[in-house]
């Protein structure tokens, strides 16, 4: 199981646009501002001024899912976390305010109302969490002799 990239983004939460741009970045592997807006214009119903692109690829570096480069005489960015490192620190973000609840009544209702499937996905993280700390273990006792 991988860990978690680091470092990670500072702030996980994205908004609509954040996350539009985000992912056509991502398809991309790095873009000026102008292949962004270029990209949200072809569709015919949209409307977003190139500053505002601009704005939201500043915020996206701010809170540390792009870094900017300079290419001669213009800006590129480039994710920093690629799309499925995103999607673990987001679901990792999500489990853990859950957890946070810190009531087991609550969990253990939620748990009780899975299905099937999300059952066995349950027992293969279990699996995967004992072989990992087992893996710890064995390493901390080599260490320590």
């Amino acid at each position: 199981m991988a860990p978690l990239p680091e470092p990670s983004p500072k702030q996980l939460s994205l908004g609509p646009l954040e996350s539009e741009i985000l992912e056509m970045i991502w398809a991309l592997g790095s873009a000026s501002v102008k292949d962004i807006h270029d990209r949200i214009l072809t569709n015919p119903d949209r409307e977003l001024a190139y500053a505002s692109v601009t704005t939201v690829l500043q915020r996206l570096t701010q809170k540390g899912w792009l870094a900017c480069d300079r290419q001669d005489r213009a800006f590129r960015w480039r994710p920093l976390v690629s799309q499925s490192e995103a999607q673990a620190l987001q679901a990792h973000d999500q489990l853990q305010r859950f957890l946070a609840i810190g009531n087991p009544d609550v969990v253990a209702a939620f748990a009780d109302q899975l299905d099937g499937a999300s059952v066995e996905k349950i027992e293969a993280i279990a699996q995967r969490l004992k072989t990992i700390r087992q893996a710890r273990q064995t390493e901390g006792e080599a260490n320590a002799s």
